[in-house]
């Protein structure tokens, strides 16, 4: 029941099939939306992405969910979240995301083991 493979095997079988489609929009996690926009790319299909990077503010002024959208620096959240898949540097939005890792690490750690949790993880 329903199709086998990720989303870009689904797009791919549905135009194969004969479907059009005038523009595609992605929603998920960032490697998805890359991979998809990658598809429609060499199809020409317009493709809209909803980014959610890591946001702290909402007014753009921490710059946590800065992007490159072709040659400008957007925000996703004041400027998007809607975007043109095929502008977005999606390399450099997946690094971004890595930034808070180690104290997210930290606290999730520290939420984890409570007062139980004496160091030596390198975590502390």
């Amino acid at each position: 029941y329903g199709i086998k493979g990720n989303v870009c095997v689904a797009l791919e079988q549905l135009i194969n099939e004969g479907k059009q489609f005038d523009r595609v929009v992605a929603i998920g996690p960032m490697i998805m939306m890359k991979f998809v926009c990658q598809l429609t790319k060499k199809l020409d299909i317009e493709t809209i992405v909803s980014m959610n990077p890591i946001m702290v503010d909402g007014t753009g002024m921490c710059g946590a969910c800065r992007l490159m959208v072709g040659d400008q620096v957007k925000f996703a959240c004041v400027d998007g979240p809607e975007f043109d898949g095929h502008l977005v540097d999606f390399d450099q939005a997946m690094q971004r995301m890595k930034l808070y890792k180690n104290e997210e690490t930290r606290l999730l750690l520290k939420e984890q083991e409570g007062e139980s949790h004496h160091g030596g993880c390198g975590n502390c």
